[in-house]
């Protein structure tokens, strides 16, 4: 029952795991992951989870745009050693077009109002994404920080259905209409100790959910680097706020998994 573990938000191209990754994935498979999808964010990282996918038979990739502003002042800040985040948005859409056949799903797109709103045309750039993921007809995973409603209104104005609030944390009657729209959300595993995710938990029903590790960020222990690995601790807590066995959420979130790609 157990092998039946997915990840399904990761950043394995993230310079944290440049010298142990092949340990990373070979925990993962011990913690009986079978699946785990590891996300670009603009053209550098895109290219890379590309490459780590080819590598791994466990890692599917997904190709993104990042809001490119908060994006670039995350690398101008020094916390990613990655070059200046300045590309054209269209050669990169035929790109992940192209693409299309090695990808599980589009993303991480969306928005991200921590600058202050819609700094940098993000709504029109999410749009050609949401766009590009209904042709190529591919899940897409949403990044939402500050920009919660907004999020939904996009999403809403399109047709997509395909949709997963990767991390969402807004307001109960956003979460309410993610659950009516039939789109999923993630529980991540920092909901050991997150009341927002464990509301989520609560909230959402099983058949609209999924666990991620967001590694190497968001972990479940004090001062340790996330892996994929722990996304077994989303589904524990997951388990206990259900009431239910912890392989009976293994088995529903595999369906989701099989139902959404």
């Amino acid at each position: 029952m157990e092998e039946m573990i997915i990840d399904i938000h990761c950043h394995l191209d993230h310079y944290y795991f440049k010298d142990d990754l092949d340990k990373v994935v070979d925990n993962a498979k011990k913690a009986g992951l079978r699946i785990i999808l590891t996300a670009g964010l603009n053209p550098e990282t895109n290219r890379k989870v590309l490459k780590i996918a080819e590598k791994y038979d466990i890692v599917k990739p997904c190709l993104g745009m990042y809001p490119i502003q908060t994006f670039q002042k995350e690398i101008e800040d020094g916390n990613l050693p990655l070059k200046e985040n300045k590309f054209d948005v269209d050669e990169e859409i035929k790109f992940i077009e192209e693409n299309k056949d090695k990808i599980a799903g589009v993303g991480e797109v969306g928005l991200d109002y921590s600058l202050g709103e819609d700094s940098g045309n993000q709504k029109k750039i999410f749009e050609k994404m949401i766009s590009l993921a209904e042709k190529i007809d591919k899940p897409l995973i949403v990044h939402s920080r500050k920009a919660e409603q907004d999020c939904v209104e996009v999403l809403e104005s399109s047709k997509s259905k395909k949709i997963i609030m990767h991390c969402f944390c807004g307001k109960k009657p956003l979460v309410k209409k993610i659950i009516d729209n039939g789109w999923f959300l993630t529980i991540p595993t920092n909901i050991v100790r997150s009341y927002q995710f464990q509301f989520t938990a609560k909230e959402v029903p099983i058949t609209q959910l999924f666990c991620e590790t967001d590694a190497p960020f968001l972990s479940p222990f004090k001062d340790k680097r996330n892996e994929p690995a722990f996304v077994a601790e989303a589904y524990k807590k997951l388990a206990e706020i259900k009431k239910m066995e912890f392989g009976e959420v293994v088995n529903n979130v595999w369906m989701n998994w099989q139902n959404l790609f």
